[in-house]
């Protein structure tokens, strides 16, 4: 017998008859809600893909790291009915598609219920893509070569000005951008550079 109900309290309020509490109140087994162990997600969802992938008869299918960041951060409200589901859908849905299962494959809801909010598949996706299967060095030198190039150019290849909005001094920009090989026009950043400081003094 199982119930997510405190039938003590009910004994109490006189909605569940005492005998029967005891009858079946044997050996108590106290499961916390799947949102409360969110590190069993994993190891759960993946229990339940295998199972339905071999009824199916289709090749094994792993989660994804970004997926699996989802399926922790969800609340679960169903609990493990709902994960069930979840990834029963997902195997009608994408099981015969090659590669693990990523952000795009999951139901829209667990997206916009996770603690991402408004954050899409699609984000998650490009995380992914980027940084996920790289070493923490390699991943950190990729984010910042890609901020810093979009940086400089929403500033016109204007050094002092990313500098400026990024926090930096300008010389230990220039370093950075040298030390991840980010090619600068230097005729134009130095000129706009002069133009600044020239500004600076008037």
């Amino acid at each position: 017998a199982a119930t997510n109900q405190d039938l003590e309290q009910l004994i109490e309020q006189g909605s569940f008859r005492e005998d029967l509490y005891y009858r079946l109140n044997v050996v108590p087994i106290d499961m916390p809600s799947l949102r409360e162990r969110s590190e069993d997600v994993g190891e759960l969802a993946q229990h339940f893909l295998d199972q339905y992938l071999h009824q199916s008869g289709l090749e094994e299918k792993t989660f994804s790291g970004a997926a699996l960041n989802i399926l922790k951060s969800y609340g679960w409200p169903g609990n493990i009915r709902q994960l069930k589901n979840m990834i029963e859908w997902v195997c009608i849905m994408h099981g015969a598609q090659d590669g693990p299962v990523g952000p795009s494959e999951l139901p829209p809801e667990l997206i916009s219920g996770s603690s991402g909010g408004g954050e899409d598949a699609a984000h998650y996706q490009s995380f992914e893509d980027d940084y996920m299967d790289q070493p923490l060095r390699e991943a950190r030198e990729a984010f910042e070569r890609q901020y810093l190039l979009s940086q400089v150019a929403r500033f016109d290849g204007n050094v002092s000005k990313t500098a400026e909005f990024v926090g930096m001094e300008r010389s230990a920009l220039h370093r950075k951008l040298k030390s991840l090989q980010i090619n600068q026009d230097k005729e134009q950043s130095s000129s706009q550079d002069k133009a600044d400081e020239k500004r600076k003094r008037a």
